[in-house]
Formats: C-alpha cells, sequence, structure tokens
C-alpha cells in the first residue's frame, strides 16, 4: 500500500489517496508505468497558485490556460478575471483545481493504458 509514495514521494493528501487507490490492485511494473506516464503529464499545486497570482496581477485567466480550459481562460481574459473575484477564487482554491486536474489525468492514463 505505500508503493505511491515511494515511487512518487512528492505526493500529498487527497492526491495520495487517489493514486494509492488508482494503482493498489496493479502489478508493481503495471504501477511503475503508470506513476512515469502520470509523473509527467501532472501540474503541481505550487505552478497553479504562481499562475494564479499573475492571472490576477498581470495576465487575466492564466492559470486557466495552464489547466487546460480554454473557454474559462479566454472567458477570464476579457472579463479581467470576472471582474478579478473569479480570479481571486481560483487563488483560494488552487489546491482543489490542480487535485481536479490531475484526478483527470490520472484517469486518462489508466484509461490508455488499458488497466
Amino acid at each position: 500500500m505505500a508503493k505511491a509514495i515511494e515511487l512518487f514521494p512528492e505526493l500529498q493528501g487527497l492526491e495520495l489517496d487517489y493514486i494509492q487507490s488508482v494503482i493498489g490492485p496493479l502489478s508493481d511494473e503495471e504501477a511503475i508505468k503508470f506513476l512515469n506516464i502520470y509523473r509527467a503529464r501532472r501540474k503541481r499545486p505550487e505552478d497553479i497558485l504562481i499562475f494564479s497570482i499573475i492571472g490576477l496581477f498581470l495576465i487575466p485567466g492564466l492559470q486557466r490556460f495552464f489547466l487546460n480550459q480554454i473557454g474559462m481562460g479566454i472567458l477570464f481574459f476579457f472579463t479581467i478575471g470576472l471582474c478579478f473575484i473569479g480570479s481571486i477564487i481560483d487563488l483560494v482554491n488552487y489546491q482543489k483545481m490542480t487535485f481536479e486536474f490531475n484526478q483527470r489525468v490520472a484517469d486518462e492514463v489508466r484509461m490508455g493504458l488499458g488497466m
């Protein structure tokens, strides 16, 4: 059960729990393959925080573009972060946004590998 933390020590909290549940039934070889692909595609919460700060002060919606939410990024850009309120909310919720993105990535990787 400690596979994920041994192979991927930067995982924390909900993300660690979710990845543990994904790789639990996998063999060690499959888990390593999954984690290598997942590590390359996931976003770090610290990066989303930085992009959210930049989005608040310089380029509205930058954090949404980085999370592949193109439509919301365009909306934030043209409405100046929904009059700054949306950008402030993103700044507060950056960890949740990152977890939701990474959860989708994990599901895509799992489906792509046929697991």
